[in-house]
């Protein structure tokens, strides 16, 4: 028969596995999307549905997981991570059928992709909760990497999946995670049982919910508005509005600080940030989100917007190929990700760890070297190396976390981990995109004059000049051919009495756009490598500054270990039996008169029942 703990690491598997392929099938099929809804990137707005759709999902998880973990913590992980399953699958059968096109259509979509966001919350929170519940010890980071494997192998099948999907219908693109969905949300109600630590007695926190979800909600959309268009500006760092809501955003999680220290049973157990093992940890993995998102979305434009036609790839198939040349990063992931976690159950997290940021922090450097019409093979090795770091730092990094928090804690803590790695992300947008858009306004118009002028066509000068950087940028990441979209903006005719049909057949080709781009875009690209490898760099440190291997409840299990050696097994409560003993009890042995050993309590961590450590923290 298959122990529990498989059955419990294969449902969170199926979770993160659809939740991955959703995230990548997007990014890939929004040129398909946007194409099936009738969204033109060079329209007004246009840039704000692309960010809406690609930041409001992250957004909603961010601010949603602590108040989920906390909420799992009290009312049960398996219940809650099974809603969000249910959840998750009514999202995506709303995407499917989204009705209207246009304004409406897209309006709709960043809706319903909020609403996976909420079910994917519930996953997202529980799941490294779970594993840690349902894995002993020497066990939890093989678990841990094993489940990063699938996070992996679920954002290279999205990739693929999306390529193939979009040139069907757009809206297969959605229905994939609905079979998925439905199989994780029969399987997990049927097989997953909850073998969590609970308090009795607790309460929602509800002014620490308020304060910390209104703070970080206001943040997260100060950052989201700063990339939009304000006026005249390229951006809307200067909007009176966005300033006010990070300000505010601000005031509203010191609030939350201080209503935590105060309040009888908190949301967050702020006393968790003294424990070295879980904060050097979250922060590390939340810088490590910080620089790997947004360089990896610079990277995409690189491969979309000028590689790719460069070689000989129409606009409408980038996004797909650009899934495949990233497969060298997800390989050295996948390779590595799984030998990292089960050396990390024996030796600790922090020299692997620390390695891991490392590699990732020298592949930036290397990457910044290259220039745009780069040679794919070295190319496909620094891509290899930076997955490679990514796999000996993830899975050690989150079991690192969870074994250093008491059981009845794991809930809240894998939320507050998961809300940092998504902030940082989402921060990680906002830097990222902020210094490429600085960029390409100062130095676009300069380019596309120099181009226009060496491919004969200085007539079109002033026109090219005034297109917003963000229509470039997003013509360029949504698969379209950005010139020819350009020019069928001109009333019919014109532009062929005014330019010779070679010259516009030229312009219009694979390679003048991506040359005119490339100009002014690399700057930005070695700028935004130079930044991640110094956020890598700190999360090396961090990690560095994890201390020894940490295991909560390791002490007394020592203990037991030392008093029950050449002991002979008494019943639970019997004079023979030691207090340490009887405080590590498996369900049901008070009936049946078995006591377990030192062995026991290490290895059978889905049975196991902390009530030492439930005590001292009551």
């Amino acid at each position: 028969m298959v122990q529990y703990k498989w059955v419990a690491l294969s449902n969170t598997t199926i979770g993160v596995l659809m939740a991955s392929i959703n995230s990548t099938i997007m990014l890939i099929s929004l040129p398909a999307i946007f194409r099936g809804i009738n969204i033109d990137p060079f329209s007004s707005g246009s840039f704000v549905y692309l960010l809406w759709i690609l930041m409001g999902y992250m957004v909603v998880t961010a601010v949603m997981l602590v108040t989920v973990g906390r909420l799992s913590d009290i009312f049960g992980r398996v219940r809650l991570f099974n809603f969000g399953f249910l959840i998750f699958t009514i999202g995506s059968i709303l995407l499917f059928i989204t009705p209207n096109k246009g304004d409406l259509g897209a309006q709709e979509i960043i809706i319903f992709r909020m609403v996976q966001a909420i079910g994917g919350s519930f996953l997202f929170a529980n799941s490294a909760a779970i594993i840690t519940d349902s894995f002993g010890p020497t066990e939890r980071g093989k678990a841990m990497g094993i489940n990063q494997i699938a996070a992996l192998a679920g954002s290279l099948v999205g990739l693929i999946l999306g390529g193939l999907l979009a040139t069907i219908n757009w809206r297969y693109v959605f229905l994939v995670s609905v079979p998925v969905g439905i199989l994780g949300t029969v399987w997990s109600y049927l097989k997953l049982k909850d073998h969590s630590i609970r308090h009795k007695d607790q309460k929602i926190d509800i002014a620490g919910n308020v304060t910390f979800a209104g703070g970080l909600t206001l943040i997260l959309l100060g950052i989201t508005y700063g990339l939009m268009p304000y006026g005249t500006s390229s951006m809307g760092w200067g909007n009176p509005w966005v300033i006010t809501s990070i300000i505010a955003g601000f005031a509203m999680v010191v609030a939350f600080v201080l209503v935590e220290r105060v309040v009888a049973q908190p949301m967050f157990n702020l006393s968790l940030f003294k424990n070295r093992a879980f904060t050097t940890g979250s922060v590390a993995g939340m810088l490590q989100s910080m620089g790997m998102g947004g360089a990896m979305f610079m990277i995409i434009i690189l491969l979309q917007g000028v590689w790719l036609p460069l070689h000989g790839y129409s606009y409408t198939s980038v996004p797909f190929w650009a899934g495949i040349y990233m497969i060298p990063m997800m390989a050295g992931f996948v390779v590595l990700g799984p030998i990292s976690g089960a050396i990390s159950d024996k030796a600790g997290a922090r020299t692997i760890s620390t390695i891991g940021m490392a590699i990732s922090a020298v592949s930036f450097i290397l990457l910044s070297t290259l220039s745009y019409n780069f040679s794919y093979p070295v190319f496909g090795a620094m891509l290899f190396m930076m997955g490679s770091g990514m796999g000996l730092f993830a899975a050690p990094n989150i079991t690192a976390i969870m074994n250093s928090v008491q059981p009845q804690l794991r809930g809240v803590a894998s939320g507050m981990r998961a809300t940092l790695q998504n902030t940082g992300q989402t921060a990680s947008m906002g830097i990222f995109f902020t210094i490429v858009l600085v960029s390409l306004t100062s130095k676009l118009p300069s380019a596309f004059t120099l181009a226009l002028g060496q491919a004969g066509a200085p007539e079109l000068i002033p026109f090219f000049i005034k297109i917003p950087p963000t229509s470039a940028l997003f013509s360029a990441f949504l698969g379209y051919n950005p010139v020819a979209t350009i020019l069928s903006l001109f009333p019919k005719g014109s532009v062929s009495s005014i330019l010779n049909p070679s010259v516009v057949t030229y312009l219009e080709g694979k390679t003048w756009f991506p040359h005119a781009l490339a100009g002014a875009f690399m700057g930005a690209l070695r700028m935004s490598f130079y930044i991640g490898a110094a956020i890598f760099a700190m999360a090396a440190i961090l990690s560095a500054l994890r201390g020894k291997r940490y295991i909560f409840g390791e002490a007394a299990t020592a203990d037991i270990k030392e008093k029950s050696e050449g002991a002979v097994q008494s019943p639970v409560g019997s004079p023979g039996m030691s207090k340490a003993q009887e405080a590590y009890t498996e369900p049901g042995a008070e009936s049946s008169g078995k006591a377990l050993t030192a062995n026991d309590v290490i290895n059978k961590g889905d049975k196991v029942r902390l009530n030492t450590a439930e005590e001292s923290i009551d």
